[in-house]
């Protein structure tokens, strides 16, 4: 990724004792955004494949606020009794059945972790300019974050999976045909609508499995190439080989419906200010995040997800 350079604002004396600070949210948030849509493992269970970033937050609890309603859908028959809607049922009765009122209730949605930026740039160490090192610091920063994100992202779909498929044994090439073949059957059974993509992050033990099984090859009419060790569909779902260290233990795959979710953080601050330390600049930064999936699409409504572990 190209290297920034951020132009410092110095604010005038007032509350920091004329101690020079200069603000980075908005530089920050872009570079949090950029980075997630290169090195996010999940981000296609997130809608648009992005993290929603927003500089700038003094609520540290809310989110935001979605409108729910469980009201279920019941689907009735239209009466032709003469009673019905004429004569003494005018006024008294309806020939479309008993009428629904449909509400929706306010659901907050919190952020559920925080994060945290604290270093120091001494003028007399640093070997180097200090917009440039600063700038360094914030996309090195941007980048730890969304490998936070990542671990919090893969325990979120664990915690969250709307069924658990316990293999037993360890995936093998003699043995992940069937069980791709009971995930298959897993989504059919929960009616996923047809035309949803449906996503399998797996570790690479799987991933080598699935090339090694001889079902997924080009003669079988699957997206698979051998000698690139390369496998994009298998059994309808896209493949990705995701880190070991992101699964949960001895959890292998998650297979979801893509865009189920939503991720999310807030910042709080990011700046720079004059260290009464030392000579320099302290970077420090603070903010909070959370992921969202609505209740439907956990497990039913056609945007189900699972786990499978051993």
């Amino acid at each position: 990724m190209d290297k920034r350079r951020f132009d410092l604002q110095l604010f005038a004396q007032g509350e920091n004792n004329g101690r020079g600070i200069a603000v980075y949210g908005k530089e920050f948030k872009e570079l949090l955004e950029a980075i997630f849509g290169v090195e996010a493992y999940f981000a296609d269970f997130f809608v648009g494949d992005t993290i929603e970033a927003l500089d700038g937050v003094a609520n540290n609890k809310v989110a935001f606020t979605v409108k729910t309603s469980d009201i279920p859908v019941v689907v009735g028959t239209y009466s032709k009794d003469p009673a019905t809607g004429f004569g003494a049922g005018t006024g008294k009765t309806s020939r479309f059945g008993e009428r629904k009122e449909i509400t929706y209730t306010d659901v907050d949605v919190p952020y559920s972790w925080t994060w945290a930026i604290h270093e120091g740039l001494d003028r007399a160490t640093v070997n180097a300019d200090m917009d440039t090192a600063v700038a360094d610091r914030l996309e090195l920063q941007a980048q730890a974050k969304v490998g936070q994100f990542n671990a919090h992202h893969g325990k979120f779909i664990s915690d969250n999976a709307g069924k658990t498929i316990a293999g037993g044994v360890s995936v093998t090439k003699d043995n992940v045909g069937e069980i791709f073949s009971q995930l298959s059957a897993h989504f059919t059974n929960a009616k996923v609508r047809n035309g949803l993509v449906k996503i399998a992050k797996v570790r690479s033990d799987v991933y080598n499995a699935i090339i090694d099984s001889g079902l997924a090859t080009s003669a079988k009419g699957s997206s698979v190439n051998v000698d690139d060790n390369a496998v994009l569909k298998f059994k309808g779902f896209y493949i990705t080989e995701v880190p070991a260290d992101l699964f949960q233990t001895k959890e292998v795959v998650y297979a979801y419906v893509q865009h189920c979710g939503k991720a999310f953080t807030g910042i709080n601050t990011v700046r720079t200010i004059e260290s009464e330390d030392f000579n320099g600049l302290a970077l420090q930064g603070a903010g909070s995040a959370g992921e969202y999936v609505p209740a439907d699409n956990k497990n039913r409504k056609g945007n189900s997800y699972w786990s499978i572990s051993l």
